[in-house]
């Protein structure tokens, strides 16, 4: 695992700071260019208010926008990778977008899948580094975040993973894995203090 601490400490940082930064939320589309603009931003927006009835469809609508590169080529690359994720087949899921990232080096999502692909052969290392590319094109994007947290779970960094499912849940107020770990990890945390 050689040098994950050091890039754990650069993807944690550069997650939990995005949301410093002044300005509305910022989401990504075709290619990563900055979302189309105001319809991401008011997306997002809608989910930081939505209410237990209406987040799920507004989510549905972020990811909907964030799946597409603007190309239909490049949109094929990204549903066979995702399909090759569903089948189990792994090694074909980075395979197709490897070659997806070298066409559409901007389009975040690209980045976010691979990392799950890798995620799932326990490559780590290749992981953590697609998140944190999906996270400098996209800081708001909940879904590497997610990711994020669970390797930091899993490699026992508690309090990190802490600090992401609570910027998780600044963004996506309703996730329900984001709900459930820093429930999960305030308790652990909270329990070994006393």
């Amino acid at each position: 695992m050689g040098n994950i601490p050091c890039i754990l400490k650069h993807i944690v940082a550069a997650s939990v700071v995005s949301a410093g930064i002044s300005g509305p939320l910022r989401g990504q589309d075709s290619g990563g260019q900055a979302a189309t603009g105001l319809q991401t931003d008011s997306l997002l927006e809608e989910l930081r208010q939505a209410d237990e009835n209406s987040w799920e469809a507004i989510e549905k609508r972020i990811w909907t926008a964030w799946s597409r590169s603007g190309s239909a080529a490049m949109d094929l690359l990204l549903k066979r990778g995702q399909d090759a994720i569903d089948a189990g087949d792994f090694a074909a899921a980075v395979e197709h977008l490897t070659a997806l990232v070298d066409h559409a080096p901007d389009f975040a999502e690209a980045y976010d899948t691979r990392a799950l692909a890798y995620y799932k052969l326990g490559r780590y290392g290749p992981a953590l580094a697609d998140i944190a590319t999906t996270l400098r094109l996209n800081p708001h994007h909940f879904g590497a975040m997610s990711g994020l947290a669970s390797i930091l779970e899993e490699t026992d960094r508690d309090r990190e993973a802490l600090e992401v499912y609570r910027r998780i849940l600044e963004i996506h107020p309703h996730k329900p894995e984001a709900r459930e770990g820093a429930r999960r990890l305030e308790q652990k945390i909270e329990g070994t203090r006393l």
